[in-house]
């Protein structure tokens, strides 16, 4: 069987698994979290590595990616849980096996390394559980959670559980097995769904500069964007699509289309694969923003605010810019800034005036968001005055003194008033993003955005 035909089985179960459950087929759903550490591995590999050993006792679905919160504080890197799904009769064997392939890979020797695991039989699965569970995956990607919240929804629903250390992987473990229940949401975010084809490098390579050859990056990106996107950063003329950390990982193809995303990793050159996996995932989809208003706003949130433009922006030591929004009544502000790494978006930051109407997209930390995106909805016509032209030899005159009007020195003509001008803004409005070397994985880039919004990609 040909990969991508693989590919469409574990597709059609995933599909068959996000459906009302009859209960005929035994249906094991697993979640798992926090096994890596900024000093190595990664849960997908560990996904990885399960979806192959557990093949053996029945049928695995393509396995789930879910990002979490990306402002979360203890993160290590995307903040990304795991998901599996195996229709299987032999749910003890592959509980043993989850259980020893977690406790053998996971970094626990590491500080801060709290992995957890959650088993959900998915013929006990009706409605209200469905849909609780789709409620603490929606709020694990948008709001702060606490190992004591994952452990109370886990005891009602009840759930089947392993923590290893204090267990803080419990809460992206129960997230990401409510990932195929999210239709019980209503917000269209929450619903969207990518793909992600992860290569994995050879153990004895784990820690070492990776083999990647970039020509054959940028070609691949050539040939299936927009189908493929955030594999390669044109404004910098840098591969993304492969981390800088020890982990396993060796690069990652995201996209739309999995065909597209098989193409871009069959043109790509690199060092041996150890194997590889595609993950259908919440990346690219801007799932994390939450619709509030100024006054509403918390730290480690992220959101879509509207607002005026109330300071004009400034550049401050780093070159970052530094600008503020109020609410329209103009009872609350927030400071915006647009961090240097964000490049190129920080020019038409600065271009910004007092009174432009935007919406600002981004997360919020120390009471300042952290600009991901910017709407401009509407710029405010801007007025300059100007000392009127001479009518006979064409030049500048000059001002006689304060309400008193323009001569020309050489003609000795004159005028009351100044020349009204309306400013020429060197902006457009519409939608403007970060590159996509400063994207967080979760963000959705403009591309993906309908073709009737006015948008401006950064490409």
């Amino acid at each position: 069987m040909s990969p991508l035909a693989k590919v469409r089985q574990r597709q059609e179960l995933h599909r068959e698994l996000c459906r009302d459950c009859n209960g005929d087929k035994p249906v094991l759903l697993i979640g798992i979290d926090d096994t890596d550490s900024k000093y190595g591995m990664c849960t997908t590999y560990i996904a990885a590595l399960l979806v192959r050993a557990l093949s053996k006792y029945g049928e695995v679905s393509l396995p789930v990616l879910m990002r979490l919160n990306p402002t979360i504080p203890y993160k290590t890197r995307g903040n990304g849980a795991v998901a599996l799904f195996v229709a299987t009769e032999k749910e003890g064997e592959v509980k043993e096996l989850v259980l020893q392939t977690v406790a053998e890979n996971a970094e626990l020797k590491a500080e801060g390394t709290e992995p957890g695991i959650v088993f959900v039989h998915r013929h006990e699965l009706k409605s209200d559980r469905e849909r609780r569970l789709a409620y603490f995956s929606a709020a694990a990607v948008r709001h702060v959670l606490s190992i004591e919240d994952a452990k109370k929804t886990i005891a009602k629903l009840p759930l089947e559980h392993s923590a290893f250390k204090r267990g803080r992987g419990l809460i992206g473990a129960l997230a990401a097995v409510g990932f195929p229940f999210l239709h019980h949401c209503s917000d269209e975010r929450l619903l969207d769904k990518t793909y992600e084809l992860i290569a994995y490098r050879h153990e004895e390579r784990w820690g070492t500069p990776r083999d990647i050859d970039a020509a054959s990056v940028f070609l691949a990106d050539h040939l299936t964007y927009p189908l493929t996107w955030d594999t390669v950063d044109h404004s910098l003329r840098r591969v993304i699509c492969a981390p800088h950390s020890p982990c396993p990982v060796l690069f990652g193809i995201r996209g739309d289309d999995v065909a597209a995303i098989h193409r871009a990793y069959e043109i790509i050159r690199s060092e041996p694969v150890k194997m590889t996996q595609l993950f259908i995932t919440n990346q690219g989809t801007d799932a994390h923003l939450i619709d509030a208003r100024i006054c509403d706003v918390k730290d480690y949130h992220s959101y879509i605010l509207k607002g005026i433009v109330s300071r004009e922006p400034v550049v401050i030591r780093g070159g970052h810019v530094i600008f503020s929004i109020s609410d329209p009544d103009g009872t609350a502000s927030i400071d915006c800034a647009a961090y240097e790494p964000t490049k190129g978006f920080r020019n038409i930051i600065r271009r910004l005036r007092v009174g432009d109407i935007v919406a600002a997209y981004g997360s919020v930390k120390n009471s300042t968001l952290n600009l991901e995106k910017i709407e401009i909805i509407k710029l405010k016509e801007h007025v300059i005055k100007k000392n009127p032209k001479c009518s006979i030899c064409g030049r500048t005159m000059e001002s006689v003194g304060k309400n008193k009007g323009y001569r020309c020195v050489t003609c000795k003509t004159h005028a009351p008033s100044p020349v009204l001008i309306m400013e020429r803004r060197d902006l457009e409005e519409g939608l403007y993003e970060v590159p996509p070397s400063a994207r967080r994985h979760i963000s959705k880039p403009l591309i993906r955005f309908p073709p009737e919004v006015r948008a401006h990609p950064s490409r």
